[in-house]
């Protein structure tokens, strides 16, 4: 029932916000020519938890499966699926303790990138996806990364937002958390995961770096805010907060996996992003041949303001692979 109340003043606060609609924005993509298909909203059960995910278009086209960060869901990919979905099949799943899917408990889930991985592996494997190219972002990155990996007969390409796979790729925000984590400050660590949380750090996250405020539509943090603030979520969040430095060991794995297998890639980038710079970005041309980088004057959520331009970039990399 509390979870009803929030959706539902969220989407009164989106119908009050008086932001230009997806269809006016995308009025002058080379994708869109006609309405975009529906999104249709639908639930699979793994290993007894319901995950939530948006899937759009027709699933006899190339697939694209979209991961997201933190402290977001599969809502921060709206525009783009809207954008993409009458040419592509569109799959954008929500992590057990984000979005809509399953909230159980640190006392009943493991919630470690490695076990979120395990069940995206189940989540393709339910959903019979053979082939697709993989959109990460942020946390997605960390996720995809291993899948890819793990099983790169399945990866047609790689489209990289503001997601690192490199140590020289940390921003302002990347390097005060790490050096709390170095000095063992656990006192001011847990105050600035404390502030990420709060709705004026995930504002800040969504405005710092942005070239236009105004493009900004505060439902995105309001709802990021809205989830984080149920049951156990919190504590959920500050769990994987924690476990992200099990990452960086994984990092050379990653890049073995793009020098052997050599994965086509898309780099898009808010390059003022104050959690991954633009020198991360620019990292994965050390090892991938087969790669195209675009920046962008925004921040760590730049499809808020660039949808449109990265839409059409995904279009022009896909049809390029054929």
């Amino acid at each position: 029932m509390k979870t009803k109340k929030i959706l539902l003043g969220l989407l009164g606060l989106a119908l009050l916000s008086g932001c230009t609609s997806i269809d006016q924005q995308h009025k002058n993509s080379i994708l869109i020519k006609t309405e975009p298909m529906k999104t249709k909203n639908k639930v699979v059960k793994i290993d007894d938890i319901s995950i939530f995910y948006r899937e759009a278009g027709i699933q006899n086209k190339e697939t694209i499966l979209m991961l997201h960060g933190f402290p977001s869901s599969s809502h921060m990919y709206r525009d783009l699926i809207g954008q993409l979905s009458n040419e592509y099949h569109i799959i954008a799943p929500d992590y057990p303790g984000f979005g809509l899917s399953s909230i159980p408990p640190i006392s009943e889930f493991e919630y470690t990138f490695e076990h979120i991985t395990d069940i995206m592996n189940q989540f393709v494997d339910k959903l019979k996806l053979d082939g697709f190219y993989l959109l990460v972002q942020d946390y997605g990155g960390p996720i995809g990364f291993r899948i890819a990996s793990q099983r790169p007969e399945l990866i047609k390409g790689l489209i990289i937002q503001n997601a690192n796979a490199y140590l020289e790729g940390f921003g302002e925000w990347g390097i005060k958390i790490g050096n709390y984590m170095k000095n063992n400050d656990i006192e001011a660590l847990n105050t600035y995961k404390d502030h990420l949380m709060s709705l004026d750090g995930i504002k800040e996250q969504y405005l710092t770096g942005v070239s236009d405020t105004t493009k900004i539509d505060p439902i995105s943090y309001l709802t990021d805010y809205a989830f984080l603030n149920r049951n156990h979520v919190k504590d959920i969040q500050s769990t994987m907060f924690d476990n992200y430095k099990t990452n960086f060991a994984k990092y050379s794995e990653w890049q073995e996996y793009f020098k052997m297998h050599q994965p086509p890639t898309l780099v898009v980038w808010g390059e003022n992003d104050k959690f991954f710079s633009k020198a991360g970005g620019e990292a994965f041309n050390k090892d991938l041949k087969n790669i195209e980088s675009h920046f962008f004057n925004g921040g760590h959520f730049m499809l808020e303001e660039y949808a449109i331009e990265v839409g059409d970039l995904i279009d022009h990399f896909i049809k390029k692979q054929h």
